[in-house]
């Protein structure tokens, strides 16, 4: 049974699939999310009782993180070094480094976090513990 307030899950309305897959594939698997569901328009990664979902938008446009809606989802990425890694490794799979110029420390002095967007403007904060 799952805590009341907990995230069931998450749905992110893509216009490409494929590369949503590879990008979205490799950073879930990274933070230790396991293949969950696959069908024509989408697919999903599970940790624990929570689940993200990439699907195929059925309408044009595009998302634009600045814009009211959906700003950023947040991570826990476990240690420094392991934020550091993912940081590093990111690129080399769909996704910019954002504010680079203050990369640690972007989201303030007391928290140790990476900021990446991919080519849908999508944005991840990688946070580290402690």
């Amino acid at each position: 049974m799952s805590e009341p307030g907990t995230l069931h899950h998450v749905e992110l309305r893509v216009r490409d699939l494929a590369a949503a897959v590879e990008d979205w594939g490799w950073l879930l698997g990274e933070l230790g999310y396991e293949p969950f569901q696959e069908w024509p328009d989408g697919r999903s990664w599970r940790l624990g009782p929570s689940y993200l979902v990439v699907e195929s938008t059925p309408l044009g446009g595009g998302h634009d993180r600045r814009m009211p809606g959906l700003s950023h989802l947040a991570f826990h990425a476990g240690t420094r070094a392991e934020v550091d890694r993912l940081w590093q490794a990111a690129p080399a799979h769909g996704w910019s480094q954002l504010y680079s110029d203050r990369h640690p420390f972007a989201g303030g002095e007391e928290h140790y976090a990476a900021f990446l967007e991919n080519a849908e403007r999508f944005k991840v904060e990688l946070v580290a513990e402690g």
